[in-house]
């Protein structure tokens, strides 16, 4: 079937045909369409926005900087915005992060941190090379990320080009301690380098969750083998798990943390990989062949950071944590509503975010009640975007009673025409 556009949109079959509205306008929860209809963003915009859409004080300081530095090579030189976002950075963060390195997206962010971990261990002489991951697990799109990843369809067709990686089962609620076992054992197999893991739920994986005291153990036992721990935060950061930090929950400093999506607030694409200074001198010489290998043409780019800083002031100077914690409350009530419904098999919530499996024959990211879906609660004027069968409604914090009470009456009604969607 042919694209009448020449945009190849991501994640997107154009075989199917379905309708592509055009977005003229966004304000705070609400995207408006180039022919004037109104879509509640119940996803914050693939999970980037938090506090709205176009919140002024970031607008503002884009606009600003527009108007002094643009763009500039990060090797060699720096700027203002870079260095000052990196200070604040460093402020916020679990305690022993202690340096900044800039990328585009969370996908490069987790590229950084497995380079990171790997550099690391060549140039202190101990040759480790294996990585580990959680089952289920989803750490980006480019080469490295996917191999961290779980495989299967968001990976098969790249196989050839990804590395191996021990995998740990995923800590499922009674069968944790399997997951303790495998790591442990992973780790006694053969010396790995470095642990990566989404902090209490797992995002394109199903939004499975787990508890923090498992995140605890397994910070544990990689400390036990001196395996470096990566916390992928590209998701769970900047509020989403209920506080600032997935990792604060755990009570855990990780070597590596890798944060974007809210980290400029949605609005431009920055992203960040934050390493200790043990991880950062150990790249640290007079030998240039032990620097860090890696950039991208616009590394720090300087609007980018200006909105940053914006963000962090807006956490700073308005009630953020409390407008989380009040979504907070709101999404388990939602959720605890929906769990008797015959058409739901589970629910699950994780801060300010709700999960809710729909009983449906085909299951994973490719069943087919996911495009229906997705088609449904368009015409509705909402926009959610279900992973398979998993209707997870992931909203900007601005969102108001009325708003999510609109989201949740809607998704009322696909579960009642559940049989639609099969």
């Amino acid at each position: 079937m042919s694209n009448p556009s020449p945009v190849w949109h991501p994640f997107t079959q154009h075989g199917l045909g379905a309708h592509t509205p055009g977005i003229a306008h966004a304000e705070g929860a609400w995207l408006t369409t180039s022919s004037g209809e109104k879509i509640l963003d119940a996803i914050s915009s693939w999970w980037v926005t938090t506090h709205g859409h176009r919140h002024p004080a970031i607008m503002q300081a884009i606009q600003r900087q527009t108007e002094a530095l643009d763009q500039v090579i990060f090797a060699g030189l720096t700027h203002a915005p870079a260095e000052n976002l990196a200070r604040e950075l460093i402020a916020l963060a679990p305690s022993g992060l202690a340096h900044v390195f800039y990328s585009d997206s969370g996908s490069t962010a987790v590229e950084v941190a497995l380079k990171m971990a790997l550099g690391y261990w060549r140039n202190t002489g101990e040759p480790r090379t294996r990585i580990v991951a959680l089952e289920h697990a989803y750490h980006g799109d480019t080469v490295g990320a996917m191999s961290a990843g779980a495989r299967g369809v968001f990976s098969d067709p790249y196989a050839p080009l990804l590395f191996e990686v021990a995998r740990i089962p995923f800590p499922h609620s009674g069968r944790e301690q399997q997951t303790f076992d495998a790591f442990d054992r992973a780790c006694r197999t053969s010396p790995v380098a470095a642990l990566i893991v989404e902090p209490l739920i797992l995002g394109a994986g199903g939004m499975l969750t787990y508890a923090a005291e498992v995140f605890t153990q397994l910070a544990r036992i990689a400390k036990a083998h001196g395996v470096l721990l990566i916390a992928d935060e590209v998701l769970t950061g900047w509020g989403r798990t209920g506080t600032l930090w997935a990792c604060e929950q755990a009570g855990i400093s990780p070597d590596i943390l890798c944060m974007a999506k809210g980290l400029t607030g949605g609005a431009l694409p920055l992203a960040a990989t934050l390493a200790t200074a043990t991880i950062f001198e150990a790249h640290c010489s007079s030998d240039r062949a032990r620097m860090f290998f890696h950039s991208s043409s616009y590394t720090a780019n300087p609007i980018c950071c200006a909105a940053a800083l914006a963000n962090v002031d807006v956490w700073k100077s308005e009630p953020v944590r409390e407008r989380i914690a009040a979504l907070v409350v709101r999404q388990r009530e939602a959720a605890q509503a929906l769990k008797a419904h015959p058409n739901v098999s589970s629910v699950r919530t994780c801060g300010t975010i709700v999960a809710v499996d729909m009983k449906t024959a085909s299951t994973g990211y490719l069943a087919s009640a996911a495009p229906k879906l997705a088609a449904f609660f368009l015409t509705r004027g909402i926009l959610l975007r279900p992973l398979g069968n998993t209707i997870y409604v992931l909203p900007p914090y601005c969102i108001t009673d009325d708003q999510l009470a609109l989201v949740y009456d809607t998704i009322q009604v696909a579960l009642d025409q559940a049989g639609d969607f099969v």
